[in-house]
């Protein structure tokens, strides 16, 4: 794979059809103060054995507008194997109606430094404290495992203008920031042209 060298004062110019976001990562090392908010409305279900198709639905339906792309390139059964691994936890938020509207991932492989992998909501569930609901649901789930030293995780520019804020305010702390460079999902297939519209298409 091509290397590129990165000026770290000033512009470094990307090939076409590659997008570059700023990563931030966060981390916490205690259980933070809870933040209440009631959703009677909703309710965590623990997915045993995901659907493929049904878990890209979803995954399609919160992450499109942030260029989420990560699980797409896998075929069902890489995909399946991929959520169902030792130590991986797939949860969905779901309705009163029993729909999934929101998607949360947890990776415990390494016991006691737990990764919160994915988290979202499609759009028509963001707002009344949903968000804050299913983080209350991340941090007890998390927390509540024996031996959890570290939660942490990461969000980029290509995320929502609220996600960094709103892990911060959750008890994340920010303490690394790296320059991640991929091909364009829209270039490649994995997503439709149209989507995330406020990152422009750049082609070769």
């Amino acid at each position: 794979m091509p290397s590129l060298s990165v000026d770290l004062s000033g512009c470094t110019d990307l090939p076409a059809g590659k997008i570059a976001n700023v990563v931030t990562y966060l981390e916490m090392h205690a259980r933070p103060p809870t933040r209440f908010v009631e959703r009677p409305d909703l309710r965590l279900e623990r997915i045993e054995r995901p659907d493929p198709a049904q878990y890209r639905r979803l995954f399609r339906r919160i992450g499109d507008d942030w260029l989420w792309f990560g699980r797409l390139a896998a075929d069902d059964e890489a995909l399946v194997r991929l959520l169902t691994a030792p130590g991986h936890g797939l949860h969905y938020c779901r309705n009163e109606a029993g729909d999934a509207v929101g998607l949360l991932e947890l990776d415990f492989s390494h016991p006691s430094d737990v990764e919160l992998a994915y988290f979202g909501l499609v759009p028509e569930a963001i707002g009344g404290g949903a968000g804050r609901w299913l983080m209350n649901q991340a941090i007890d789930t998390a927390w509540g495992r024996a031996g959890t030293t570290r939660f942490w995780v990461h969000t980029c520019t290509a995320d929502s203008p609220q996600a960094l804020g709103f892990y911060m305010s959750s008890g994340f702390t920010p303490y690394k920031r790296a320059i991640e460079i991929e091909d364009d999902p829209r270039l490649t297939g994995l997503l439709p042209r149209d989507v995330a519209p406020r990152v422009p298409l750049i082609e070769g």
